[in-house]
């Protein structure tokens, strides 16, 4: 019996540890302020370069299976043997420069007035 009110003690104790610690964690889930301007237009150009820097590394690799195909082929046809077909593959697609991210310009509307202010004769 005394078995049994021990473990039965423990268990209580664990979970009310839980809860405690459950309630004193929620402090933590508090939602963060929206980003500034500044700080989401870094993390856009962050982004694109990861993007522009996949994209060359895509194209690095494209170039380096492309070479082992090639020496592949030399090898099998320096050996006279059959060679296989390439096959319908699309060249490697050079990324070109990275570009940063243009800023875009607010348009408002006209504030000022015509300067000719009689009709305009045809």
């Amino acid at each position: 019996m005394s078995c049994l009110k021990s473990t039965a003690a423990r268990v209580a104790a664990g979970l009310l540890a839980t809860l405690l610690a459950a309630g004193a964690a929620q402090p933590a889930f508090a939602k963060l302020p929206a980003a500034s301007p500044e700080a989401k237009a870094k993390k856009d150009e962050a982004a694109a370069k990861t993007a522009y820097n996949d994209k060359v590394a895509a194209y690095k690799l494209c170039l380096a299976q492309d070479r082992v195909a090639a020496a592949y082929r030399k090898g099998k046809a320096a050996a006279d043997t059959t060679v296989p077909p390439a096959g319908d593959i699309p060249a490697c697609q050079d990324p070109g420069n990275y570009m940063a991210a243009q800023e875009a310009t607010k348009v408002g509307v006209a504030d000022s007035l015509p300067l000719n202010k009689e009709p305009v004769k045809k």
